[in-house]
């Protein structure tokens, strides 16, 4: 019996997508540490918006916790414990040093430039105002990076005509590393036409990674019946993803973690696709994804390219000589064990 005749389907599948050096950088340091420490290695919070990553690392040792308050009182002077890729407020490390707690940063030095540009125009007299999305835990460690006062975060255009500052005179903004680039220009414009004045971060607050993945989504999107970004819900830049395809072109745009998220219903009748990924969506996930629509579908890759990417951010020199195996270099690789 011959197989049945699979339906034609083009991927336009996006170049750059995937992991971002920030995020490279905070899972080599949770990997390092775990060779070189020992487990358990304790991480405040997710150390990147993936569940993959987490449970990966989860199984090499790696305990998350939500606050350092929650690892056990017999690890806290003796184990290390890592803070986030999305940057931490100063009253977290503050925290560690007085219970005698050696802590590993991995705050992506993209994100660490904000905190300094924000502190750099508040040391100016400048009051800082944030672009941003409440609650985002990068938001929480940019605005703990100044006194409550001394900062407003702005998170639509809307908001602009009704915010109350200090002084219209002495104003700074910056913004959070992944938003959409067009929604906060549209901010940012808004804000310079109420506050004529109002002074801007010595350099793009937006990082690389953010505003690359975005144009490529930009690229692949028109004419698309459907978009999936692989990222996970509580991932910003991820979901800017999906805005981003639907405002470019495609006719729907959705979030999915793994193929066995995917509503194949919605796929029925398809015959143009575009698949990107968040900046911590590991590349197995995208090629698991690309197979289970080749098990249903006739595929065409199409590449979507618009850069190449060659940033690379060492982690810090104590962990940089510690030998790895196989299995690991695939974990920090994206392809898995």
């Amino acid at each position: 019996m011959n197989a049945p005749i699979k339906p034609p389907l083009t991927i336009r599948l996006c170049e750059p997508r995937g992991f971002c050096a920030g995020v490279d950088r905070a899972i080599q340091i949770v990997v390092l540490a775990l060779k070189k420490y020992g487990a358990p290695v304790y991480v405040r919070h997710e150390i990147v918006h993936n569940r993959f990553v987490v449970d990966g690392l989860r199984e090499r040792g790696a305990v998350f916790v939500q606050e350092l308050s929650d690892i056990p009182a017999e690890h806290r002077d003796e184990r290390p414990v890592v803070f986030s890729a999305h940057g931490v407020p100063k009253s977290v490390p503050a925290d560690a040093e007085n219970r005698h707690m050696f802590y590993l940063d991995a705050t992506c030095p993209l994100v660490s430039k904000v905190h300094k540009q924000a502190m750099r125009h508040q040391r100016l007299g400048r009051h800082v105002l944030l672009i941003g999305h409440a609650g985002h835990p990068e938001v929480v460690g940019t605005m703990g990076q100044l006194e409550p006062g001394d900062v407003t975060l702005v998170e639509t255009v809307e908001q602009v005509a009704g915010l109350d500052v200090p002084d219209e005179e002495n104003l700074g903004f910056v913004t959070q590393t992944t938003l959409s680039v067009d929604d906060t220009a549209d901010i940012v414009a808004a804000l310079e036409r109420r506050f004529p004045k109002l002074t801007a971060p010595s350099s793009e607050s937006i990082c690389y990674a953010t505003t690359n993945r975005q144009e490529a989504v930009k690229k692949a999107a028109p004419d698309t019946d459907m978009f999936l970004i692989v990222g996970a819900p509580n991932s910003s830049n991820s979901r800017r993803l999906v805005e981003v395809a639907r405002k470019h072109g495609a006719a729907d745009a959705t979030l999915v973690q793994r193929a066995g998220e995917i509503d194949w219903d919605r796929m029925d009748g398809v015959s143009a696709i575009g698949i990107s990924a968040g900046a911590s969506a590991p590349e197995i996930v995208v090629e698991e994804i690309i197979d289970a629509f080749r098990d249903r579908f006739d595929v065409t890759v199409d590449i979507a390219l618009t850069v190449e990417e060659t940033e690379n951010f060492p982690v810090m020199r104590d962990l940089r000589d510690t030998p790895l195996e196989t299995a690991d270099m695939a974990f920090l690789n994206g392809s898995g064990d």
